[in-house]
């Protein structure tokens, strides 16, 4: 048996690092404080306020901003909606079950529309209108039922000014400098990925190493959406960090459409990979010079005039390496900002966001059934436990609607609900019944809370566990005023939140969420009929938006285990995404030659012939490869610079478009 884990290096309060401590003692002091506030206040059920301060609970400021903005928008849409269902549907349980699993089905289906505080905000307007009309089924009077809303949103609000409060008295690291830190070390690490791709050897880790820097750039998103809460200068300064975001994502695409090029270049100059080795260590020095870059692109320029292949590769790579260093000034321009400097870079979307409506409508079904059915048999036994039963269903099936792995999650909630059972129970009974005065249960819960908070950030395999045992301890504690020391009532209830949780755990396996197959297939769907929408005359999307929509889709299945999915996404994603370069650059292309000019217009007539809603057509993909080849010859035979530059771009096409001849049909 290893019991190394008792050594006294290993424990956890020596272990800890001065950040964890401060993160620690930052929210257990808010929980405590936020119990006692709401002791003071003389509510009723004062550990929905400790367990509101350690649900806000984040480590960085920008992070609780946000979180209790949506909170506390969240906690009043919900207080509103068991207002108005629980007064109208006071002695009519079944209009009421109705009413309320219509309410949180809405609020699942929103909630699976968006990934930031709106998703959030609806979450809570779900769960804390269960939580409050759950607690009325046995109202009579109309002015209780005021009462009670009364009391919750206090509690919650309470948590929410005590988390704030902590914050500000013991902050953490900024915000804005990690925002900063993390954007610089990805700018750095998209030059290691193109190292990685424009090689002349195949590895097989290309494939995961594009999904990651795409992950990684779109989680620098939700990092500049914290920093815009945490202080005025990132707001200020927000379009350019947006704009940054979106120059990093384009360099992804620069550098997939170079390695395409290479994998199509049947045998490339050595010059090339040794201007690219090159152009790549003087873009890693943070002293780059232009200068120099431009005398190595001029000895890797193509000396023939007639070879297209090396002019379009030749002024692809020059694109990527201005771009990267427009990025670089970038970066250095709003690092070195103050809180009064306005920056204007050029104007660009914000990145874009697209719900899967058909999950969200499927998860607000599942919510909506398994709601009504548990009110049906609550009504219908008269089960005194059955609102703390309903309640702990309607957040499970609010809260992990739209996590990765559902069922996993739920089952990870019960196997926490369980040793909540059990430890409470021998808290309440043990020591709680002992206790006659607050300040004693505090001296008993601060160094608990301490040492759970340390748990969750040393043993990141079991974070999960250690942060539900946290945030759901204080309803299993049920510390109330006056207290509750009733046995009966409390096992019920522990057993009722139990078997609400394993009614979702079932209603999970039953209308199971789509598979990650599914899913690829609906989002490739949704990707080419995007893509049509670029080759029509007026496109709904400009080049920006559509390239960060459809990394935004990519990296949907980031984390799915089904590897064939996320490689066909991939692969769907980055081969209408080269396309979608090319056409908008036809489109830009002007020539004053009548030939060259239908040439251009017959290229961009082919690529809607060859993709539709449904999939690839192969015949007429074969065939227009083939004209696509002819039109590169015919172009290659003129000695014009029009002529090899159409060429070059037209090759490019056929580069990207042979990718779809191992296309499986969708």
């Amino acid at each position: 048996m290893n019991l190394s884990w008792l050594e006294w290096q290993q424990l956890p309060w020596i272990k800890a690092t001065p950040g964890q401590w401060r993160y620690a003692l930052r929210n257990a002091i808010a929980m405590c404080l936020a119990l006692s506030i709401a002791y003071g206040l003389d509510l009723d059920e004062p550990y929905w306020a400790m367990t509101s301060a350690a649900v806000v609970s984040f480590p960085t400021l920008g992070g609780v901003i946000g979180k209790s903005l949506g909170r506390i928008a969240g906690s009043l849409m919900g207080a509103a909606a068991a207002l108005l269902i629980a007064g109208h549907t006071l002695n009519e349980p079944w209009l009421f079950a109705l009413a309320i699993a219509s309410w949180l089905a809405l609020c699942t289906w929103i909630q699976n529309h968006y990934q930031n505080n709106v998703a959030y905000a609806f979450s809570l307007a779900g769960y804390t209108a269960a939580i409050i009309a759950f607690t009325t089924v046995n109202v009579t009077d109309i002015s209780d039922l005021w009462d009670i809303t009364q009391a919750r949103v206090c509690e919650v609000i309470s948590g929410i000014l005590c988390g704030g409060l902590m914050m500000m008295i013991l902050p953490s690291t900024s915000d804005g400098d990690t925002l900063i830190t993390s954007l610089k070390e990805m700018h750095g690490r998209l030059l290691e990925h193109a190292n990685l791709l424009l090689q002349r050897e195949t590895t097989d880790n290309v494939r995961s190493a594009h999904e990651n820097v795409i992950g990684q750039i779109l989680t620098m998103n939700l990092l500049r959406i914290q920093a815009f809460w945490s202080h005025y200068r990132f707001r200020r300064q927000n379009h350019v960090l947006n704009y940054v975001l979106h120059q990093q994502l384009r360099l992804t695409s620069v550098i997939s459409s170079l390695r395409r090029m290479l994998l199509n270049w049947p045998d490339p100059p050595e010059i090339v990979f040794t201007a690219l080795q090159q152009l790549l260590t003087e873009l890693a020095r943070s002293d780059c010079d232009k200068y120099q870059l431009a005398r190595i692109l001029a000895s890797a320029a193509p000396q023939d005039k007639g070879d297209y292949r090396h002019h379009a590769f030749w002024h692809r790579l020059r694109y990527f390496c201005w771009l990267y260093l427009n990025v670089s000034r970038w970066l250095r321009q709003f690092e070195r900002a103050d809180a009064d400097t306005l920056l204007s870079p050029p104007p660009v979307p914000a990145l874009a966001r697209h719900s899967d409506s058909a999950e969200a409508s499927w998860s607000a079904l599942r919510t909506f059934v398994v709601i009504v059915l548990g009110c049906a048999f609550t009504i219908t036994t008269q089960w005194d436990s059955g609102d703390a039963a309903l309640t702990l269903a309607a957040i499970s099936c609010v809260l992990y609607s739209s996590v990765p792995s559902p069922t996993s999650s739920v089952s990870l909630l019960l196997k926490t609900l369980l040793l909540l059972s059990v430890f409470s129970f021998i808290i309440k009974f043990g020591l709680m019944v002992q206790v006659s005065v607050l300040w004693q249960f505090l001296l008993f819960l601060f160094p608990l809370l301490i040492t759970l908070q340390l748990f969750k950030l040393q043993q990141k395999k079991r974070a999960s566990l250690w942060a539900q045992l946290i945030v759901f301890g204080g309803s299993f504690l049920a510390v109330t005023n006056p207290p509750d020391y009733d046995y009966q009532s409390f096992l019920n209830d522990n057993i009722a939140k139990v078997c609400g949780v394993l009614l979702v755990w079932v209603a999970f396996q039953i209308l199971r969420p789509s598979s990650d197959k599914r899913r690829s297939r609906r989002h490739i769907r949704a990707l080419r009929r995007e893509f049509l929408d670029q080759l029509s005359r007026r496109p709904q999307r400009n080049q920006s938006h559509f390239e960060s929509l459809i990394y935004y889709r990519v990296n949907q299945l980031n984390n799915s285990r089904d590897e064939p999915a996320r490689i066909w996404l991939l692969r769907w994603g980055v081969v209408l995404l080269n396309c979608s370069h090319i056409v908008w650059q036809l489109r830009e292309w002007q020539t004053d030659s009548a030939t060259l000019a239908m040439l251009r217009d017959a290229t961009l007539r082919n690529l809607q012939q060859i993709i539709s809603v449904k999939g690839v057509q192969q015949d007429p993909l074969d065939n227009t490869l083939n004209e696509l080849q002819t039109i590169v010859t015919t172009l290659a035979a003129g000695h014009t610079a029009n002529e090899t530059e159409l060429a070059g771009i037209v090759w490019r096409l056929y580069c990207s478009l042979s990718q779809l001849r191992v296309a499986l049909p969708q």
